[in-house]
């Protein structure tokens, strides 16, 4: 079969194979680590806080962390922090003149932008260790699981231990990054999720099955995901092409005049903020039911039903407020991620232009309305599969953890670095003649030769 000799080639390719080792072992060390309980707390009682984890923003969370949180696990704050932070870094670029000439400063600008991100993420694991540990009785887990007590020396060497798990973390995707194949964060945050895919399926598989018709229904739901999945790879990969002329040189370095010279395509992504936009609505989310809970709106109306709809996220007003912020956070992003300027004025200086549009400001005035056209669908198709769990939840009837996986940040991660990952894959095998993963055909060595 052509798979398996495309990966019979990827194994020839010494470089490849001993990447593709090392991310592999790499990611095999944060999943053991996953499992490793805090000290001082009995795993045996910890079935309270993984059933108040099943569903909701709870859930979700421990999907990011790949059953970490639940696990009450030295990698408990799994590496999230480390996108927080780096998420602000990003923000503050756009209005801190320091960080906007750290970022024109090629390599070096960029190692000190990450020594930033890196000390601002345990920066936020100091903020956010604690509130985890408090939580815990709250979250299911009785006194007695504290085999030390829950005094000062539990918090201090707890804290100490999840701030390290979190560092640890964003050194092994860092590591794999530089060493491995694919990008490391995004492959520590995949791996967590595809952690809890196979016990959220067997237990909705367990609940169809009670009654009749389940196999019909497990099958629907199959043919189901993989229609959101195939949505979700169109999106990721869907671009419109600008058309760009480059204008031949002449022997002597000139340009010709005429208009004989190479035709190229800008390609502009449908969905140039990939599952950014998702990730700021989804913080943005948890402020409403953290107002409606506080001492001074928890006994009003109000706050009990800011409670009530914000707390639920499969419920009808958070999804409509989900989706009108993803929409909203799309243009953002895209704003201040596609710059237009600099597109426009990287085409002038290597003699290329858009037929019919005058090099300069109007060429980057033409690319920031064609952004502007694309966004508006791209952004209403982000936020339909965002909020997509929430419509086989209660149209069909899909268990919450299994649901999580038919859309939202979940799904298209694991879409977005999939594809990225075979990418990258692709790429060695081509450099080395052979054909890639996402080719056909013969082996380009043996047609080469």
């Amino acid at each position: 079969m052509k798979i398996i000799d495309t990966l019979k080639n990827v194994w020839k390719i010494t470089e490849l194979k001993d990447r593709i080792v090392l991310t592999l072992g790499l990611l095999l060390v944060y999943r053991f680590g996953a499992q490793v309980v805090l000290p001082g707390i009995d795993a045996s009682q910890l079935g309270g806080l993984q059933n108040t984890t099943d569903g909701g923003i709870l859930g979700l969370l421990n999907a990011f962390t790949g059953g970490a949180f639940a696990n009450a696990s030295v990698f408990a704050l799994g590496i999230m922090p480390y996108i927080s932070a780096s998420i602000v870094v990003q923000l503050m670029g756009i209005a801190i003149p320091y960080l906007q000439k750290l970022q024109k400063e090629g390599e070096s600008g960029r190692k000190k932008i990450n020594q930033i991100t890196r000390w601002l993420t345990i920066a936020i694991c100091l903020v956010q260790a604690p509130g985890y540990l408090v939580s815990l009785p709250s979250l299911g887990i009785p006194q007695s699981a504290f085999l030390l007590g829950t005094g000062g020396l539990f918090y201090f060497s707890s804290i100490v231990i999840l701030v390290t798990g979190c560092i640890f973390a964003m050194w092994l995707g860092e590591k794999i990054t530089d060493k491995g194949i694919g990008n490391g964060i995004s492959l520590l945050i995949m791996v967590g999720i595809i952690a809890t895919l196979p016990q959220s399926f067997l237990l909705n598989a367990a609940s169809r099955t009670e009654g009749n018709g389940g196999f019909m229904l497990i099958l629907i739901e199959l043919v189901i995901w993989f229609l959101i999945i195939l949505a979700s790879v169109l999106l990721v990969m869907a671009v419109r092409k600008v058309q760009v002329q480059y204008a031949r040189r002449t022997a002597s370095g000139g340009y010709e005049k005429n208009v004989f010279g190479s035709r190229q395509f800008l390609p502009l992504k449908l969905n140039a903020s990939g599952v950014m936009p998702i990730i700021f609505a989804q913080a943005i989310m948890f402020v409403p039911g953290l107002i409606g809970g506080s001492s001074w709106l928890k006994d009003t109306d109000a706050g009990q039903w800011m409670q009530a709809n914000f707390s639920d996220i499969f419920g009808f007003w958070y999804n409509l407020v989900f989706a009108l912020l993803i929409i909203v956070f799309t243009y953002f992003y895209t704003a201040i991620t596609v710059p237009t300027n600099k597109m426009a004025d990287d085409l002038k200086r290597s003699g290329g232009f858009i037929p019919g549009i005058r090099p300069g400001s109007e060429t980057s005035e033409y690319l920031d309305k064609i952004m502007s056209q694309i966004t508006l669908p791209g952004s209403i198709f982000l936020a339909l599969i965002a909020i997509f769990p929430a419509f086989v939840v209660k149209l069909i009837g899909v268990q919450q953890g299994w649901a999580l996986f038919f859309g939202g940040t979940s799904l298209l991660i694991m879409v977005g670095v999939a594809i990225d990952t075979m990418q990258q894959v692709n790429s060695y095998l081509l450099n080395k003649h052979y054909d890639g993963l996402m080719k056909s055909g013969k082996n380009r060595k043996a047609v080469a030769q």
